[in-house]
C-alpha cells in the first residue's frame, strides 16, 4: 500500500526574539542564531529533516526583533492550526513566532518587504540594569529636539556608504522614509523607516544622532558627513543591544525600487 505524503505548504509568520544571546538572525556554523533555533524546532516536527527558514532581515549580533517576518515550507504531519503552538513549544525562551498563516508558493519575506522599521532605544537616566538589557544607558542629558531636527538630513534617497558596509557589486543607495526621535520620561526612542538598509546603517545613524544630542555635532556637520566619501565618525556605531526590528511591511515595491537588504 502506498503511503500518502502530506502536501508541502508555504507558511509565513512574525518572529520575536531577545537578541542578547544570539549571534544574529542568520544561520552560523559555530554560533547560536535565531534561524538555527527555528530550523531546529521545525526539524523535530519534520522527522529530523531540515526545514529552511527565510527571514526579511539579517539582524546582527545582539539585535532584537518584535516584527521580523519569516517563511518556510513544511510538509510534516502537524496541521496548520496546531503548527504555531507546536513550534513555540520547542523553541527556547528568547524566541517565539506568532500570526502563522499560509503564504503563496515562492513567497520570500526579504523580497516581499516594502519597507522595514527599526527602533533604537536609549535609557537616558540613572543606571537601570533591567531597562539597559535592551536599551543603551546614557547618563548625560540628550537634546531630543536637536536630534529630531538633524534626523531630517537622512530623509530621501542617498548614498549611505558613509553610514554602512557595502558588499561588492551592491548599490549603496537607500531610501529613508522617516526618522523620528522622541522622549517619554527617561526613554528616548529613535525610529528609522526605509525600503532597506546597509549593514550597520541604523546603528551608525544613531551614533551620529547621539553626537548631535550631546552637543558634539550639529545638523550641518551631519549633512557633510553623509555627503563625504569616508566613513562617518570613523565608522562609529551605537551598541547593538538598543536596536530592535519592529516592523516589516509586506507588499508590492515601486517599479524603480530595486534596492536590496544587506
Amino acid at each position: 500500500m502506498r503511503v500518502r505524503e502530506n502536501p508541502a505548504v508555504r507558511y509565513r509568520a512574525r518572529c520575536e526574539y531577545d537578541g542578547t544571546d544570539f549571534a544574529g538572525f542568520q544561520l552560523q556554523l559555530n554560533a547560536r542564531s535565531v534561524q538555527g533555533e527555528l530550523e531546529a524546532a521545525l526539524a523535530r516536527l519534520n522527522g529530523g529533516e531540515r526545514v529552511v527558514v527565510d527571514g526579511a532581515g539579517r539582524t546582527d549580533t545582539g539585535v532584537h526583533a518584535t516584527g521580523q517576518v519569516i517563511a518556510f515550507t513544511y510538509a510534516g504531519r502537524v496541521p496548520g492550526p496546531e503548527l504555531q503552538r507546536a513550534v513555540n513549544a520547542l523553541l527556547p525562551r528568547d524566541v517565539a513566532i506568532r500570526d502563522l498563516m499560509r503564504a503563496r508558493d515562492g513567497f520570500h519575506p526579504r523580497y516581499a518587504a516594502r519597507y522595514r522599521e527599526y527602533r533604537y532605544t536609549v535609557w537616558n537616566g540613572p543606571r537601570s540594569p533591567l531597562r539597559e538589557r535592551t536599551a543603551l544607558g546614557m547618563r548625560d542629558p540628550l537634546d531630543v529636539t536637536a536630534m529630531a531636527s538633524a534626523g531630517s538630513v537622512f530623509l530621501g534617497r542617498h548614498d549611505f556608504s558613509p553610514f554602512g558596509a557595502v558588499k561588492a557589486g551592491r548599490s549603496p543607495v537607500r531610501t529613508v522614509y522617516a526618522v523620528g526621535v522622541r522622549r517619554e520620561g527617561h526613554l528616548v526612542s529613535i525610529d528609522v523607516r526605509a525600503n532597506s538598509f546597509l549593514r550597520g546603517q541604523v546603528r551608525r545613524m544613531v551614533a551620529a544622532l547621539l553626537e548631535v544630542g550631546l552637543g558634539n555635532m550639529n545638523e550641518a556637520e551631519l549633512a557633510a558627513a553623509l555627503a563625504a566619501e569616508e566613513p562617518a565618525l570613523n565608522g562609529a556605531a551605537a551598541p547593538a543591544k538598543g536596536l530592535c526590528l519592529r516592523h516589516v511591511a509586506l507588499g508590492q515595491r515601486p517599479a524603480d525600487d530595486k534596492e536590496d537588504e544587506e
